[in-house]
């Protein structure tokens, strides 16, 4: 069987992943494709208990490594658990962040630097990687508006941390041209919708 294709959504918070997550699964599907949804951190009954604890805001004395570790944990499983299995089923796998959030987030924006990030990227996947990424590029500012009030423990840190993590993912963009594309967000979803349905119609074989 031939192994399935692997497609991560990446960006800031309150760029508006989720809502294109759903528009690009509708269409898929409503193409004949088996389509599988999931999202970092969690995505499985261990990786949402990691989720937990990563993103209750009580937690704000977590050190950078210990969140990036933990994030690391819950892809671990993950991979194993959901996206390995669906894959292995041809299917296509669409997830709501991954590894290259560690990478903007923990690499860039806490600090900790995008080797040791990559090392341990690689470790939990066993070497996996997406297929095509899709960036959603919004200002921190704008993003932090959107999301209104009761703020998990990443979305309420400063506006500085997370024009850091989305200057981050310019930089991912900027490395790996052939696997991630940045699509501007801060327009009309169905605008937003439809430039990722066209980078998707020509990456898909036909």
């Amino acid at each position: 069987m031939t192994r399935g294709i692997f497609i991560t959504f990446e960006g800031i918070e309150g760029c508006g992943k989720t809502t294109q997550v759903e528009l690009l699964r509708n269409y898929l599907a409503g193409l004949g494709h088996k389509v599988v949804v999931t999202r970092e951190p969690g995505g499985c009954f261990i990786g949402e208990k990691i989720r937990d604890i990563l993103l209750d805001p009580e937690n704000r004395g977590m050190t950078a490594l210990t969140e990036l570790l933990l994030y690391e944990a819950s892809r671990a499983q993950h991979v194993a658990d959901v996206i390995g299995p669906a894959l292995a089923r041809g299917e296509i796998v669409i997830s709501d962040r991954f590894y290259d959030a560690s990478t903007a987030y923990q690499g860039h924006a806490r600090g900790l630097g995008a080797d040791k990030v990559e090392r341990l990227n690689l470790t939990a996947t066993g070497g996996l990687r997406p297929d095509l990424t899709i960036v959603l590029d919004l200002e921190a500012s704008e993003g932090l508006r959107r999301l209104g009030q009761d703020l998990d423990r990443i979305e309420s840190e400063a506006v500085d941390f997370h024009e850091k993590v989305r200057n981050g993912y310019i930089e991912i963009a900027r490395s790996d041209p052939e696997r991630v594309r940045v699509v501007g967000s801060a327009g009309a979803v169905e605008a937003t919708a439809a430039e990722i349905k066209r980078i998707v119609d020509e990456f898909l074989p036909q």
